[in-house]
């Protein structure tokens, strides 16, 4: 199989879960991964270091995307590990206080200014961060309830990805620079 990504997804016209951790047998400390719901690891993390940025890998191995910060916030992410400086997409915060934070994405080349293409808003305190693109809703995070619990940790939540949106790399890689220098405790 050439693709690492199961090909199921793209033919679900019901909305696919992944769960957020950090901890799990085998993960190196300070990395993320994205799991489904049977537990089986999607996509991985590598937050490796500020000067070479974080890498998106899947369930083999293989880097997907590399996200780079830059001093004003903004984000850079390239294709693969890198290397290439094959520009993918581009991602600009246009707001950020302590109750809300929100981003504009730019799909495109070295190009990609002009209108934005998707829209991602949230409270990163509460775990939620909703992507947009134009009216509709392609992913959203939220908390872990439980039933007969009065109280719900923030320490659990899912990203939930809804049909209609299949380049599910694209969502996680937004995600992971959403939560980015927040501690996610999991």
């Amino acid at each position: 199989m050439a693709s690492s990504a199961p090909a199921y997804f793209a033919d679900f016209k019901i909305p696919v879960d992944l769960f957020i951790s950090k901890k799990h047998p085998g993960l190196p400390r300070g990395n993320l991964l994205f799991a489904d719901c049977s537990g089986n690891i999607m996509y991985g993390v590598d937050l490796g270091s500020p000067k070479h940025g974080r890498v998106l890998i899947d369930a083999a191995g293989k880097a997907l995307i590399t996200m780079r910060c830059s001093h004003s916030g903004s984000w850079q992410c390239f294709s693969g590990d890198g290397t290439g400086e094959d520009l993918i997409f581009k991602v600009e915060r246009t707001l950020n206080t302590l109750a809300r934070t929100e981003f504009n994405i730019f799909l495109g080349g070295e190009n990609c200014q002009g209108s934005t293409d998707f829209k991602m808003k949230g409270c990163p305190f509460q775990r939620s961060c909703t992507i947009y693109k134009g009216n509709s809703i392609v992913a959203e995070t939220s908390l872990m309830y439980k039933l007969g619990k009065p109280f719900v940790g923030r320490c659990r939540f899912r990203l939930t990805i809804f049909p209609g949106f299949d380049d599910h790399p694209l969502v996680v890689a937004l995600i992971v620079i959403f939560f980015n220098g927040r501690r996610l405790s999991i």
